[in-house]
């Protein structure tokens, strides 16, 4: 075990704090990997350490208060790891559906890619796909990605061009949405890019 003057429980602290602090920006922070190793290999001495003073008993006496600390400590660890993990997976798919389902959007941004860890990109990409899949099993009725905290009153919508979003496939046929342009059209062809930040929607 650690020789230092850190005392078990304060790497899972900081984790759970490091999680608070992500709630109170609204902001997701970049993943903390040597920390969450750190964590990983003092649960792995205290497991030893516990190995131990089992293999020290025996069937006659009660089990010593210095291992039941040390199962306190690991149960701890492990909620906060699992807290700190959920809490992080809670803002990815809120930041996935802030975005429309725009898997590229979210990855194609660096400064947002750089806060993930690589298993949290496999995981983005494995939502996605589940997203997609069920998505197509409907997907001429509703479209699950469209916002639902202001329901359009109108199938169609007149949106102003924001941003440069090249050539896209719409029911009027293929448009060219170049900066400073505005469109009438079916408001599910576009809905993806008014999130995303491409198009205004003109009232």
């Amino acid at each position: 075990m650690s020789t230092d003057t850190r005392q078990f429980g304060d790497l899972a602290t900081q984790l759970v704090m490091e999680s608070r602090r992500s709630t109170q920006t609204d902001a997701l922070l970049k993943y903390n990997d040597s920390l969450v190793r750190s964590l990983i290999r003092e649960q792995r001495d205290l497991e030893r350490a516990a190995e131990a003073l089992e293999a020290g008993m025996n069937e006659f006496q009660g089990p010593p208060p210095a291992l039941l600390i040390i199962q306190t400590a690991v149960s701890r660890n492990k909620r906060c790891l699992l807290a700190y993990h959920s809490h992080r997976i809670d803002r990815l798919r809120d930041l996935y559906w802030a975005v429309g389902g725009a898997l590229p959007h979210i990855l194609n941004n660096q400064d947002t890619r750089s806060k993930l860890s690589p298993h949290e990109v496999d995981y983005l990409r494995q939502y996605n796909g589940s997203v997609m899949e069920f998505r197509s099993e409907f997907s001429h009725e509703l479209d699950i990605t469209a916002n639902i905290t202001n329901p359009p009153k109108d199938l169609h919508v007149l949106v102003h061009v924001v941003r440069d979003c090249g050539v896209i496939q719409t029911e009027l046929g293929s448009i060219n949405f170049q900066k400073g342009q505005r469109f009438m059209v079916r408001r599910a062809d576009i809905e993806h890019l008014i999130v995303q930040g491409y198009l205004e929607e003109v009232s």
